[in-house]
């Protein structure tokens, strides 16, 4: 490990009075909710149905489903090669951090970290690397290389200082199963994680984390509608508690919910066999507003903005630190 790349890491709690900051990635779920003329409503309800999803999972000792209540910090991570970038300090990275709140005991309860994950490089690699590679190109490729920088960076940051002060514990990361992938329901049963659901193959998400240090699980909880993708380091279900992976459920099922209700607010629920579908048309939309739309678009501009503020200015050096990177 050198000094020459380092990072900051800022905290805001997401309440129903957040307002995303200037350097927040504006297609980040929560940053969406949190703009327009329905925010309050929508931060307002959706943090009513994160606490009531985890009560309904959280079970036990728990009669009236009240009992815990979760907070949510989103964890801003930037980053400064040899103390100063282009433009000052790059947002390399953004997380979720859940806090629970025991209300029969009075606890405050470390709850997973990571959650939802965002990144300028990410949508730099998919939005502004992948077309211009495959521009005129007869079948859709992928370059050898791809990812790798974005990956170094970040396990260069799970181990780095700033990680270890602010986490306990590495990364869980949470997102929607891919619509281009089939998945088969197997017999092992986790408690709170439900069943667990393989795929025929990798998706491209899949080999980008991977790069990333991560391995993937699926899992459908009891009440879900479809399986959730959880990417992570080390052993899921041993290395993580009950209610932190419950906070993780809870947090990014209400956010697939919102955003990908064909999937995840479904009227029926996955079979033994299932092929997700955006097309799906029998589900119900939430009471909340989300422009799905303007997140696929502004991910192609952050791109373009990453691209223009950290990957040109220090191509040659990043190209060389991450060829000799090794942790």
């Amino acid at each position: 490990m050198t000094d020459e790349f380092t990072f900051r890491v800022t905290k805001i709690d997401f309440d129903e009075d957040y307002i995303p900051a200037e350097t927040t990635r504006i297609t980040t779920n929560f940053a969406n909710l949190a703009r327009g003329q329905s925010r309050k409503a929508n931060l307002h309800n959706t943090l009513r149905m994160i606490d009531n999803r985890f009560n309904a999972l959280a079970c036990w000792d728990n009669p009236a489903a009240d009992r815990y209540a979760v907070g949510l910090e989103i964890i801003s991570v930037d980053m400064t090669i040899d103390g100063v970038t282009t433009g000052g300090i790059f947002p390399l990275i953004e997380l979720l951090r859940t806090v629970i709140t025991d209300r029969k005991s009075g606890d405050k309860i470390d709850g997973a970290a990571g959650n939802n994950f965002s990144s300028y490089v990410r949508d730099y690699d998919f939005s502004v690397l992948l077309p211009a590679y495959n521009r005129g190109k007869p079948k859709f490729d992928v370059p050898q290389s791809f990812g790798e920088l974005h990956g170094n960076l970040f396990r260069y940051f799970v181990k780095s200082e700033a990680y270890r002060s602010n986490f306990n514990k590495p990364p869980v990361i949470c997102l929607s199963v891919s619509s281009n992938r089939t998945y088969h329901r197997t017999d092992n049963c986790h408690p709170i994680l439900g069943f667990e659901y393989r795929q025929d193959e990798n998706s491209l998400t899949d080999r980008y984390f991977e790069k990333m240090g991560m391995q993937m699980r699926c899992f459908m909880p009891a009440g879900a509608a479809a399986p959730l993708a959880f990417y992570f380091m080390g052993d899921l279900l041993s290395d993580y508690t009950n209610l932190e992976l419950i906070s993780a459920v809870s947090t990014m099922e209400t956010f697939q919910k919102i955003y990908r209700p064909e999937i995840y607010n479904a009227n029926s629920r996955a079979g033994a066999v299932f092929q997700p579908s955006l097309s799906h048309q029998d589900f119900s939309l939430t009471q909340i507003v989300y422009d799905r739309e303007e997140r696929s678009r502004l991910a192609s501009e952050q791109g373009k903005f990453a691209e223009e503020h950290f990957i040109k200015p220090h191509q040659a050096r990043l190209e060389q630190w991450s060829a000799n990177f090794s942790l």
